[in-house]
């Protein structure tokens, strides 16, 4: 996984119903590889998904230095979440996340400022979701 060739996969990608979860494990992939460039693992959209399964980052990440595969990650996720979820808990979630817009003034202005910089005339940008792709997709030479 080298994310200074490439983006990690869009947030709106499942894993086990979770959206957000295949994009944080490409980043965790990435960072043990130190290939990670300008992606973070453990980054605040990453908290997101963390605190609703109750997952520790760390113990995530060893999982990942131990070379477990997305179903693997997923089976041991869903053993050692300290918060557990049924299906239609996990599908609303991930349905919210997908749909959810800056809640405050300051990440307004964040989300605007961003949105100049990187696809200032597009008008189909309106959840964080929406922000990242385009902001991958141009970040490795697409035109907004």
């Amino acid at each position: 996984m080298n994310l200074t060739q490439h983006a990690p996969r869009s947030p709106r990608v499942r894993l086990g119903g979770y959206v957000i979860l295949p994009r944080m494990l490409d980043k965790g992939r990435a960072t043990i590889a130190g290939t990670n460039g300008e992606y973070h693992y453990n980054c605040p959209l990453d908290e997101h998904f963390l605190k609703f399964a109750g997952i520790d980052p760390e113990a995530l990440l060893e999982q990942l230095k131990a070379g477990k595969g997305d179903g693997e990650i997923f089976e041991w996720i869903t053993a050692n979440a300290t918060n557990k979820h049924n299906e239609l808990e996990i599908k609303a979630w991930s349905s919210w996340q997908e749909s959810r817009v800056p809640s405050s003034v300051e990440t307004r202005e964040y989300m605007h400022e961003a949105q100049k910089k990187i696809a200032p005339n597009r008008e189909d940008i309106g959840a964080w979701f929406d922000l990242l792709d385009v902001d991958d997709y141009v970040t490795f030479g697409g035109k907004a």
